[in-house]
């Protein structure tokens, strides 16, 4: 697989988000079969990890951390910080000093003696961005962190942070399906200053892999989408179009519908690196089957010409998750 820059972190053209082994989308996988995913991303060529202490919360760090210790040197790991786990509510605390707690935890936990890329993982309105990043230019200036990260910020928060220490990645959602990233100035930012952007949901949170319909039931104590607008039997069922492009180009290029939308991402920009989740080896083979999936510019314009008749319906995420989105 060819090599991608976050900044001036080098990793594989696609990557691997780990969290949906441990979290967030129904019940943990096992942790022998969450290895084995792991692993084997690894030896189809993927060198970018991505995980975050509030994945379980834990469980998905040491996860990761025992799966890649036998090639720790080889990959690319990134995590997050940015919330006070344990709290009767979700709160965030990006405090400099809870910070730096949080990564000789997580370094604890990778197992390992420095962060690839730390990002934070939302914005606290009550911490100044140019605190955080302060905090982390003393963790780069320690060793235990390379790569500086910012997740669902805006463009604002980007300028100041990198105005202290140099920004390589952006995280927030980017999928065919899901264009906010091009509307908000952010892409455009991360293209101006040099910035490597990274799409978690780039299959839609699983919508564009043509899996789910109206009947889909979302666990709603384990799975975030049973609270997202954009998962409620209704707009599955009046989303299904977008799902029904990507397979009109799929069958014409003996692929499926995720193959075309992570191929529609690589093609986008150059400086894109998707997170692929998935919690079994089947799905991950054909994740990573879209690296082989080539669109051409003429392919590419009609895509968007035609993504550009539909209507998305339904909000991303719920209000509470949107709110710490700035």
């Amino acid at each position: 697989m060819t090599i991608r820059n976050l900044g001036k972190l080098k990793v594989s053209a696609l990557g691997a988000g780990c969290m949906s082994i441990s979290a967030n989308y129904g019940a943990p996988a096992k942790m022998e079969e969450g290895i084995k995913t792991i692993r084997k991303a690894y030896e189809s060529g993927v060198t970018f990890f991505d995980t975050a202490e509030v994945y379980g919360p834990y469980t998905n760090e040491k996860l990761v951390g025992e799966a890649l210790q036998p090639f720790r040197h080889k990959v690319a790991i990134a995590t997050k910080f940015g919330f006070e786990i344990g709290a009767p509510n979700i709160t965030l605390n990006s405090r400099p000093e809870h910070i730096k707690k949080v990564a000789e935890e997580s370094l604890k936990r990778l197992r390992t003696d420095h962060i690839d890329l730390f990002y934070q993982h939302r914005v606290d309105p009550d911490v100044p961005v140019e605190d955080v990043a302060g905090a982390i230019k003393d963790l780069i200036q320690q060793g235990k962190v390379l790569h500086f990260g910012l997740s669902e910020a805006s463009t604002a928060t980007i300028r100041k942070a990198h105005a202290v220490q140099p920004v390589s990645a952006i995280q927030s959602e980017y999928s065919f399906m899901e264009r906010s990233v091009e509307k908000n100035g952010v892409l455009d930012l991360c293209e101006e200053l040099g910035i490597g952007f990274v799409p978690w949901g780039p299959l839609g949170m699983g919508y564009l892999t043509g899996k789910l319909n109206s009947q889909t039931p979302f666990d709603s104590k384990l799975d975030l989408r049973s609270s997202f607008e954009r998962f409620t039997p209704e707009n599955l069922a009046v989303n299904m179009p977008i799902v029904n492009l990507l397979n009109r180009y799929a069958s014409n290029k003996n692929a499926t519908a995720s193959q075309i939308a992570l191929a529609w991402l690589m093609a986008k920009k150059p400086f894109i690196v998707s997170i692929t989740g998935t919690r079994n080896i089947p799905h991950l083979n054909e994740n990573l089957g879209a690296y082989d999936v080539h669109l051409s510019n003429a392919e590419f314009q009609e895509l968007e010409m035609e993504f550009a008749k539909l209507k998305v319906c339904g909000a991303r995420m719920n209000e509470m998750q949107m709110a710490f989105c700035q």
